[in-house]
């Protein structure tokens, strides 16, 4: 019993974590519509310094991972925990461009250690694991849903500042409680979803993984450049449901909230049915929503936003249900740093994507195009990849 409810908490810290490394990540874009005298220039000059906490975030992915499976993944997290508030506070206390760019990065050098080293906590405490990896995913939805209301109702009820020191606050509190909580306790026991699932040869692996690389890094510039960009494109395409800063932010909070309820369907039908009718059909969805928005506005641009990310999001515990079945728990945090970095690293180039197009073209037409043709690679390399005809049975 006690060390079913120790595994328990720990759930429960490593899901709000993924709340934090995505909330912390996406604050930016939001609060920046806020700013004004502060920073002054275009919108695409004040966004692109958030490629500091991308490049930051890509940088130290690889190095949390190997620390996690070689030093202490306890310590890792807790200092993921503390060191992402902090660094938050340091953004919300920045004056200039410099200030702002080294707090900005630190925020993404913290986060870079949730998705190799939480993600790897996860699988190893978890007893279904696509419901484990789903429920965990809508927590990191909640995140990013949260940061753009977040963000604007702080700015517009006190100032962008406090957009970054309020949460920044409670992150660093939380870690504290949770270097409490994990301070002398066993490692957890490796649970029976976490083990490799037979029936794959090396060769097959191999393959396996290589199709997941490709469909990790466009998966991931879709993700990154929709979540980035919907706060400017609600404000310019939702003028009469969207007209404050606030507004902006509930919209895209309501949106990615429901959408977040993906993860856990798409997690239930990854325990139940085999993987690859679910990941291509969830792909090609995908494509037909990006290619309708491009055009869209107003009420239509609402709906199609609420369908769209849920695919997008329901997307994301597929390939990491893919890495949790087929590796060995010494090297998983280690693999799944490889995937944060191929997936959270092209959101370096998202971002002067997002601020190119706007800039270049005066609206978001050419980037939905792009993302669709993103996607389209994805739903190739979904229908190539090899996968076990059934998933594995459940634990009980």
């Amino acid at each position: 019993m006690a060390r079913l409810q120790r595994r328990t908490a720990t759930m429960l810290f490593m899901n709000v974590g993924h709340t934090y490394a995505h909330l912390f990540l996406l604050l930016y874009p939001t609060a920046v519509l806020a700013m004004g005298d502060d920073f002054p220039g275009t919108y695409g000059e004040r966004l692109s310094l958030s490629m500091f906490t991308f490049a930051a975030l890509a940088i130290g992915t690889l190095p949390a991972g190997w620390l996690g499976d070689r030093w202490s993944r306890r310590g890792m997290m807790g200092l993921f925990f503390i060191g992402i508030g902090t660094s938050a506070v340091l953004v919300g206390l920045a004056e200039g461009k410099v200030g702002m760019a080294v707090g900005l990065a630190l925020i993404g050098l913290f986060s870079s250690i949730y998705h190799p080293v939480g993600t790897a906590v996860v699988v190893e405490n978890a007893r279904h694991l696509g419901k484990a990896i789903g429920v965990n995913g809508v927590f990191g939805n909640l995140g990013v849903a949260l940061a753009a209301i977040v963000a604007g109702a702080l700015s517009d009820l006190i100032s962008w500042r406090a957009a970054f020191i309020v949460p920044g606050i409670a992150a660093a509190a939380t870690g504290v409680a949770y270097v409490v909580f994990s301070r002398g306790g066993a490692g957890a026991p490796v649970g029976p979803a976490a083990h490799s699932a037979d029936g794959m040869t090396h060769g097959i692996r191999i393959r396996m993984f290589a199709f997941v690389a490709v469909g990790t890094m466009c998966s991931g510039m879709t993700f990154n450049a929709l979540t980035v960009a919907l706060p400017k494109v609600f404000e310019e395409r939702l003028a009469e449901l969207a007209a404050t800063t606030t507004e902006v932010g509930a919209w895209v909070f309501v949106v990615i909230a429901f959408a977040a309820a993906g993860q856990v369907v798409v997690g239930h039908l990854l325990d139940r049915y085999p993987l690859k009718p679910v990941y291509v059909g969830t792909v090609f969805l995908q494509v037909a929503l990006l290619l309708l928005a491009a055009n869209a506005s107003g009420a239509a641009l609402l709906v199609m936003s609420f369908v769209m990310m849920f695919l997008v999001l329901g997307e994301t515990p597929i390939r990491d249900t893919l890495v949790g079945r087929f590796t060995s728990a010494e090297w998983r945090a280690r693999v799944y740093a490889v995937k944060a970095v191929l997936s959270l690293g092209v959101a370096v180039a998202a971002v002067p994507l997002v601020a190119g197009v706007r800039d270049g073209t005066g609206g978001f037409l050419w980037l939905f195009l792009v993302l669709a043709i993103f996607a389209s690679t994805t739903l190739v390399s979904a229908l190539a990849q090899p996968t076990p005809s059934r998933p594995p049975a459940p634990s009980t």
